[in-house]
């Protein structure tokens, strides 16, 4: 059955128990990670995922600690000898930063590297993203600092639901892209421009009529708040657990 990894839980400042926040979703024949920091590869063995079943990443905007881990996670997978294409989704303000990125590395004359494709996604509304026989997946552009989406996750065989608010303020874009789902990953950084706090997160859950809170992107190590979870479960009314590194959710 498709399962949610966490491959890390933290905000922009990480510490040695929570890598900065990413994910993966695992099907029997296909695998999407979203977003990309840190050293991707050891990560994904650490989840015991083999990277050469990655078949989809979607990048969600381009901050250091959403995708400073690409150009290694390409390097690795071309040594290790991958040849299949990976497909690469994102908003045109992303894709293009990436491959500029890249370009300073010289990734053009990598030899054999295998195929990237890149599906520069549209700044609307559930936007479909790619759809196969485990899973339909939608994007919405989110409120941040700069241009960024949340991620939606139709499951086929159990009809659940995974939304992925991404980083973002409160903004009524989730709350749609949320509608009667049965886990929303909500960050939680705190309540400031361009991020939302517990009381603001589980206040979207109950808008939104989900039925797991799930915080993320939360503060750690020294910065760790303790009261977050009761502060967003009384707002919700519901379900609040933490995010944390290598938990796994079956849908």
């Amino acid at each position: 059955m498709p399962t949610l990894i966490i491959l890390g839980s933290s905000f922009a400042i990480p510490d040695e128990k929570h890598e900065n926040t990413h994910l993966a979703v695992i099907g029997n024949h296909e695998a999407l990670m979203i977003d990309c920091p840190g050293n991707p590869l050891v990560r994904l063995r650490q989840a015991g995922i083999d990277p050469d079943q990655i078949t989809d990443l979607l990048l969600t905007h381009f901050h250091p600690d959403h995708v400073s881990g690409f150009p290694l996670l390409m390097m690795d997978l071309w040594l290790l000898g991958r040849e299949r294409p990976l497909r690469i989704h994102g908003l045109a303000y992303t894709l293009d930063r990436v491959q500029e990125n890249m370009e300073l590395y010289n990734w053009g004359r990598w030899p054999n590297f295998f195929p990237l494709q890149f599906n520069h996604l549209e700044e609307t509304e559930m936007v479909p993203v790619l759809e196969n026989e485990a899973w339909r997946v939608f994007t919405s552009p989110v409120e941040h600092l700069i241009p960024n989406v949340g991620v939606r996750v139709e499951f086929s065989e159990s009809g659940e639901v995974l939304v992925y608010s991404s980083d973002t303020q409160p903004c009524p874009q989730v709350v749609r892209l949320a509608q009667a789902a049965d886990v929303l990953l909500h960050e939680c950084a705190g309540a400031a421009p361009g991020h939302t706090g517990p009381v603001q997160a589980g206040e979207i859950a109950r808008e939104a009529g989900v039925k797991q809170l799930y915080l993320i992107h939360y503060p750690t190590g020294e910065f760790t708040r303790p009261e977050l979870g009761e502060q967003a479960a009384e707002a919700f009314g519901g379900p609040v657990a933490l995010a944390e590194d290598l938990m796994r959710i079956e849908f």
